[in-house]
């Protein structure tokens, strides 16, 4: 299966809602790895590696998020597969 690499902003209500905690758990349940962080400009920023089937399933979880989050936009750039992750992480600006 093809592997592929999807780099994405999350505007909206997405800071102080949990969202890169459930943004990891989204993603180790699907085998995903990468990172997700919050930006100084209050919105969320992702890059997700995987099976591409399984990169998709978090685009589509990234378009609602946690049950308190409200996304108003998914600003999505796909690149080439790297393989350089392990394991999926919050990381901080």
């Amino acid at each position: 299966m093809k592997k592929t690499r999807a780099h994405v902003i999350i505007n909206g209500r997405v800071q102080g809602v949990c969202f890169r905690m459930e943004t990891r758990r989204a993603a180790l349940k699907r085998g995903v790895t990468g990172w997700v962080r919050n930006r100084s400009d209050y919105t969320v920023e992702a890059v997700f590696e995987g099976e591409e089937p399984d990169v998709r399933s978090m685009l589509k979880w990234c378009d609602v998020g946690p049950r308190l989050a409200r996304v108003s936009e998914v600003s999505l750039s796909w690149k080439p597969y790297t393989g350089e992750f392990v394991s999926f992480d919050i990381t901080f600006v």
